[in-house]
């Protein structure tokens, strides 16, 4: 049996103003699946505070206010199912006994609000409690993850957006900083392992997956990444890196586009 993770997502996913951004996390859940078995619990949004906004001023009571942002959160895990296709449960579950009988089929489970009164983040630590998710994870309406609290911080630096590549930067990082601890370390070497796996990078040698490591890193950071940029930051030699690209290449992995600026360099992109 594959290891559940349980991913609330933030009402902001399903805004009318973004729609390539719900197609893209179901690529990003459809690939995640092969490895492990999203459950998913969509919130309400700005759609579902348009509704109660109006509701309450037409004097609706609290608790007819919570079911309709419970009505307009299954709404949206309704439109998540429909983008993954076969891929997920046919319907949001109701109840939490429902989530654990969907859950059992082995597909991506997606539900929205279960009860009156409890917030979506809630609904997502109970559902993770009752199937006994290996993790709960929290995305929120900061538009990604950062090195702290941007609400607190006007200085905070935002280091990834949510994909696979993104995600390996993330582990990397988190490696780096977690050494003294070694069952945290341990796990995120794992989380690594397995992600180099899925992009096909695991049969790589250890120089060859710094070069990797450092495409990564600089596409993150800087959003573009070139052959020069490369081997300056990974220390490699230029054939080590060339060797790697090529094998990248091969694999679908990356592709090469001459650069607008500098003709006689070549950006990298990610598949």
């Amino acid at each position: 049996m594959k290891k559940r993770i349980v991913i609330k997502l933030s009402g902001r996913v399903f805004g009318m103003d973004n729609v390539k951004l719900l197609k893209d996390y179901a690529t990003f859940l459809v690939k995640l699946s092969k490895i492990c078995q999203p459950i998913v619990i969509a919130g309400g949004g700005n759609i579902a505070r348009h509704y109660i906004s109006h509701a309450r001023s037409s004097g609706a009571d609290e608790s007819t206010l919570d079911e309709l942002g419970i009505e307009i959160s299954r709404l949206n895990a309704k439109l998540l199912i429909y983008a993954l296709k076969n891929k997920a449960y046919s319907h949001p579950p109701t109840t939490l006994q429902e989530v654990k009988h969907a859950v059992d089929d082995g597909l991506i489970v997606v539900t929205g609000g279960l009860h009156p009164g409890q917030s979506t983040n809630g609904t997502a630590a109970l559902i993770a409690e009752k199937i006994k998710a290996e993790q709960f994870l929290n995305a929120t309406d900061v538009d990604g993850v950062y090195d702290m609290d941007p609400n607190k911080n006007k200085k905070a630096k935002k280091m990834i957006i949510c994909n696979y590549f993104s995600y390996l930067n993330l582990c990397i990082i988190i490696i780096h900083i977690m050494t003294s601890l070694i069952s945290e370390f341990s796990y995120f070497l794992r989380k690594l392992e397995e992600i180099e796996k899925h992009l096909k990078v695991h049969t790589l040698s250890p120089n060859e997956k710094k070069v990797v490591h450092t495409m990564v890193e600089l596409k993150t950071k800087n959003n573009i990444c070139n052959i020069t940029d490369i081997v300056e930051v990974s220390g490699m030699s230029r054939s080590t890196v060339y060797k790697t690209i090529k094998k990248l290449t091969a694999k679908n992995v990356i592709s090469l586009e001459q650069s607008l600026t500098d003709k006689r360099e070549s950006l990298i992109k990610f598949s």
